[in-house]
């Protein structure tokens, strides 16, 4: 699932209607995104969680939030300091994302942080997440601790940086909102640098008498799920790259609750394909609603990807 104090010859686009910063003394809920609106408006979000470790072993948690509603597209960077209870937040406005350069420097406690982008040239989907051709870097103390994107030459060359100093970096988890009708779709990357998938969810819930749930993975099935009415609840492990992923969903708000309410499905790597599969080699059957509130909170249990699935009327 970062440096120089000064660069002067990286443009800034900030101000102070345009950016927030804060600090606090205590971590807080790394973890929490943006309040989002109930309603069928609901913004597009995107939250990535990354544990960064410094070359001194010193750990630190950043959270990315990439958001796009009717005002526009925004960005939310958290960086939590566990050893010294530390925490601070940068809040790009959509009125200043549009100018897609920006650079800023902060300090936590003792750490002295540097973050950067370049989205001028871009690319996006339906997602608020960029694409392609952009970087995005964030330095602590003048060490590259993440970089995001494939312009990873121009970020080496800004810091003076050999290709080969890569930042020591692990993909936690992902959060994303998806929004469809009966067919909901989305791209993930399971492992490191791995190859990036196709995840295609086909749900009909109104016009089909017996309801039932499809997950594609670059276009087979990998899931199939009937009588979806009483088994809105459960989960079922697929392979992924030779990895194992446990897939869970719950649909219950789809027949029985709001109109307006969504659907989530988690997709979770384990590191140990023991934890997944019982005696018998088949899938361990269990659900816990708990695990996608926790997941990617724990860097024990691999990757995580979370979708909240809205459906447009």
């Amino acid at each position: 699932m970062l440096k120089a104090k000064k660069m002067r010859d990286f443009p800034s686009c900030f101000s102070e209607n345009g950016v927030q910063v804060s600090d606090a003394s205590s971590s807080g809920a790394l973890l929490s995104t943006p309040a989002t609106t109930s309603s069928k408006t609901a913004q597009n979000i995107v939250t990535c969680v990354y544990q960064c470790k410094l070359h001194s072993s010193f750990c630190f948690i950043i959270t990315i939030t990439w958001t796009k509603n009717l005002m526009g597209q925004g960005l939310l960077v958290e960086i939590d300091d566990s050893r010294s209870q530390s925490f601070c937040k940068l809040e790009v406005k959509p009125s200043l994302f549009t100018k897609r350069k920006g650079y800023k420097t902060l300090e936590m406690g003792s750490s002295f942080i540097n973050i950067f982008w370049d989205l001028s040239c871009a690319k996006f989907g339906s997602s608020p997440e960029p694409i392609e051709n952009f970087y995005f870097a964030i330095t602590i103390n003048q060490e590259l601790i993440l970089l995001l994107g494939d312009m990873e030459k121009e970020v080496h060359k800004k810091l003076n940086h050999p290709i080969s100093s890569s930042p020591n970096a692990v993909f936690l988890s992902k959060k994303e909102h998806i929004f469809g009708r009966k067919v909901y779709a989305t791209t993930a990357q399971f492992c490191g640098k791995g190859q990036i998938h196709d995840i295609l969810i086909e749900c009909d819930t109104t016009s089909s008498s017996d309801p039932c749930l499809l997950i594609r993975i670059d276009g087979k099935i990998v899931l199939k799920v009937k009588q979806l009415q009483w088994k809105f609840r459960g989960n079922y492990t697929i392979l992924v790259d030779g990895l194992p992923v446990e897939v869970y969903w719950d649909v219950h708000s789809w027949f029985f609750g709001k109109l307006n309410g969504n659907a989530v499905f988690l997709f979770q790597t384990c590191l140990s394909a023991e934890k997944l599969w019982g005696p018998s080699g088949h899938s361990v059957m269990s659900w816990s609603g708990s695990l996608i509130k926790d997941c990617g909170q724990s860097q024990g249990l691999g990757f995580s990807l979370v979708l909240c699935a809205w459906k447009n009327e």
